[in-house]
C-alpha cells in the first residue's frame, strides 16, 4: 500500500471459535452499516499459500438493509456501494488491486450468472 485507499470488501477477523458465516454477519455491519437477509457461502480461499496459512471465507450478501455502522475505534475507512458489473470492471483493470475482494466479485457474479469480460 502506498499510503492511499484501498478498495475492499467488508472483512476481518473470525473471532476463537466464532464460525465464518457470523463473522461476515458482524463485519457487514461494523463496517458497511448493513444487515443482509439472504447469505450464500462462497466457499474460501488461501491468503496466500506456502507464506500463510489464513483461510479467507467468502460470502454474497443481498436483500441489505441500513443500520448503523459500528466501526472499531483504530478503523479507518468509508463505505462506497458499487454497483456490481462496475465492481468487477474496477477488478478487471487494476483499480481494486485487494486479492480477497478480486476473488469475492468474481465468484459472486458467477452465483449471480453473469457473464466476466476481460478488459
Amino acid at each position: 500500500m502506498d499510503g492511499g485507499w484501498v478498495w475492499e470488501l467488508p472483512a476481518g477477523r473470525l473471532e476463537p471459535g466464532e464460525p465464518a458465516a457470523l463473522t461476515a454477519r458482524r463485519e457487514l455491519v461494523e463496517e458497511a452499516g448493513r444487515e443482509a437477509a439472504d447469505w450464500q457461502d462462497l466457499g474460501f480461499m488461501w491468503s496466500s499459500p506456502g507464506v500463510f496459512d489464513e483461510r479467507i471465507h467468502l460470502f454474497l450478501a443481498r436483500q441489505l438493509r441500513v443500520v448503523p455502522a459500528h466501526h472499531e475505534p483504530h478503523e479507518v475507512l468509508e463505505a462506497h456501494w458499487v454497483a456490481l458489473p462496475e465492481a468487477l470492471e474496477r477488478a478487471m483493470n487494476g483499480a481494486i488491486l485487494d486479492s480477497k475482494t478480486i476473488v469475492g466479485l468474481m465468484r459472486a457474479a458467477s452465483r449471480l450468472g453473469m457473464t466476466l469480460k476481460a478488459p
